[in-house]
């Protein structure tokens, strides 16, 4: 089985209790359709599972076949100098409205998503964050990640059926109860 690395850290934007029993973290690429499809799910999950779940995001742009992957990625982690909340907005909208990601398409997230616009474009055209999706994209390599969505369940790769919510929630609740 595959092993997270490196290991959840400070540095990743999650979302729930750090002690939380139950840790899932997504490699993904905002313009994978496959990732489109499991947002819905990852939500539902977040929903079920309150407070039991701390939810990862790392970024693995497909970029050889999703031309505005990596500006998407990147923009998300301009909108995230804004703190945790931006981050994660503008997470939502990148998914939300993924056939959309062009320039002019993703400062409108940002501001929608309560981040400065003005920084977000400064950012993308200096390439701020190319190399914080990077190490993003490579902790997926040295995890086994060979396309999105991927799924680790506490620091475990997820080899399960991710679409079906009750599947996904019985494979979650059972990695809970694991030693």
């Amino acid at each position: 089985m595959s092993q997270l690395r490196p290991e959840v850290s400070a540095d990743d934007h999650s979302v729930g209790p750090v002690d939380a029993p139950i840790t899932l973290v997504e490699f993904g690429d905002y313009e994978c359709p496959h990732c489109g499809r499991a947002y819905p799910v990852v939500k539902q999950l977040q929903a079920t599972l309150g407070d039991s779940l701390r939810f990862v995001f790392r970024n693995f742009p497909l970029s050889e076949i999703h031309p505005h992957a990596s500006a998407a990625a990147q923009a998300a982690e301009a909108a995230g100098e804004s703190g945790s909340d931006p981050f994660w907005a503008m997470h939502d909208l990148l998914y939300e409205h993924q056939r959309h990601l062009d320039t002019h398409s993703l400062l409108r997230y940002a501001e929608t998503a309560g981040a400065d616009p003005v920084a977000v474009q400064h950012a993308l055209d200096a390439g701020s964050y190319v190399e914080r999706v990077n190490t993003d994209f490579m902790s997926g390599v040295r995890s086994g990640v060979n396309g999105t969505p991927t799924f680790f369940i506490n620091g475990v790769r997820y080899n399960g059926d991710w679409s079906d919510v009750e599947t996904f929630l019985a494979d979650l609740t059972a990695a809970r109860t694991s030693p």
